[in-house]
């Protein structure tokens, strides 16, 4: 299987049918390979290869059921997930109990993380990247990444 690399970040509306246009190098990273689209830990969406996303569902489900966050987590992102492909035009059609968890009205941004993709309201990511900027030079930031 190819290496999967979701970079970058878009601007994209979501028009009236709840539908999103994919970036092309995003589709492109996806392949053939049916997505999962769930609710985010941050008030966005995620997007990620069935195939991540079963690593993901792995990890959750070794949790211990006895811990309430454990079985919160599970019910965060299970009992949200949606099965989508992008259609002949690259759109993905997005739940709307997801677009209204996520804000998504108008204006989005599709935002890569490497292994998933991320749908955000565009104003609430422009905040969170006001943050990320302020905060750039934060050298405990860079110091995990052990240079």
């Amino acid at each position: 299987m190819p290496e999967r690399l979701f970079l970058g970040r878009y601007e994209r509306g979501v028009d009236r049918k709840g539908r999103i246009t994919l970036p092309a190098g995003m589709r492109e990273a996806l392949g053939d390979e049916e997505a999962i689209i769930t609710k985010g830990l941050d008030p966005c969406l995620v997007l990620v290869p069935r195939s991540t996303f079963d690593v993901w569902r792995q990890k959750v489900n070794a949790l211990p059921m006895g811990q309430r966050s454990a079985r919160d987590l599970r019910r965060h992102l299970f009992s949200s997930a949606a099965r989508v492909s992008p259609d002949g035009m690259g759109r993905i059609n997005i739940p709307s109990h997801l677009l209204a968890y996520a804000g998504l009205d108008g204006a989005a941004m599709v935002i890569g993380m490497d292994s998933h993709v991320e749908i955000w309201n565009a104003e609430r990511f422009a905040e969170v990247d006001r943050r990320i900027a302020d905060n750039a030079i934060d050298q405990e930031a860079w110091d995990m990444l052990d240079f």
